[in-house]
């Protein structure tokens, strides 16, 4: 089977999985859209909740676009990071890892159906939002924001791929570890709020966050029309970090790999 095969293979036993599980990836998207939606809705009552004079088409769409491209990151993240936990859950974990496959194709077949299933999950979230709001993008620039989410996707498959390696190593508490470390993204990463109402040294770490340049990247490009030049801003450090994440990831992971062989960590279950 050729290297093409394979990674399809991965591709296609994630579909499975989920085909398998409809009913549950149907809850989460449920919850992904009321969410949204809430979220939404603060912008909406702004007014009453200040009492003051206030844009709230403005703040609505502000957190909207936080909300929606955040959404579609941490699915990503999500995804790739359990594919451990999803293969000791199944009880294919060992079988996986000594199957004569290389790990570079497992982890692009697992990373190939995030990005897909990110993208399916989004835009559901996305037309909904839309219809809910009444919402209308008359001065966005769609290929600068589709430029900025192709590119913010490749940093975090890479984190993902690095994150991935703590439900390897700790059965146990590795995919909380993953949860604490998608929240602390989230935290400095201007999801919700602009960066500078952050204390200096939280807005030193956003600087190395991929999903700061991709919320504001993708305001700039929705909310004000910005051209992919203006763009480049955000884009530059976008592609830097996904050329450093993706082998980073890799490296890391085949190291841990080895080394979880060597101390038989692959027939625990949590």
């Amino acid at each position: 089977m050729s290297e093409l095969g394979r990674i399809y293979g991965f591709f296609e036993k994630q579909v499975n999985l989920y085909r398998k599980f409809w009913v549950w990836e149907f809850t989460w998207i449920f919850y992904a859209i009321v969410t949204t939606l809430s979220i939404g809705l603060i912008g909406a009552g702004m007014n009453e909740l200040t009492g003051g004079d206030v844009d709230t088409k403005e703040v609505t769409l502000y957190l909207l676009v936080g909300s929606i491209v955040w959404g579609y990151l941490a699915i990503v993240f999500w995804e790739i990071s359990h594919t451990i936990s999803l293969e000791r859950w199944e009880g294919t974990l060992e079988y996986t890892f000594m199957a004569p496959v290389s790990r570079i194709s497992h982890l692009l077949g697992t990373s190939i159906f995030a990005l897909t299933y990110g993208i399916f999950r989004t835009s559901i979230v996305f037309v909904i939002a839309v219809l809910f709001f009444e919402i209308s993008f008359g001065g966005m620039n769609m290929a600068g924001a589709l430029l900025i989410l192709a590119v913010s996707s490749m940093a975090f498959v890479g984190l993902g791929m690095i994150a991935a390696i703590f439900p390897l190593l700790s059965p146990e508490k590795g995919s909380q570890f993953n949860h604490i470390i998608e929240a602390s993204i989230m935290m400095v990463s201007g999801i919700f709020y602009p960066i500078t109402v952050l204390p200096g040294w939280m807005q030193v770490l956003s600087k190395f966050s991929p999903a700061t340049y991709t919320i504001e990247g993708m305001r700039k490009a929705i909310l004000e029309g910005y051209t992919i030049p203006q763009l480049m801003p955000y884009i530059k450090p976008l592609i830097i970090l996904g050329v450093i994440c993706i082998p980073a990831g890799i490296l890391i992971f085949q190291q841990v790999e080895k080394h979880v062989k060597k101390v038989g960590n692959l027939k625990r279950n949590g």
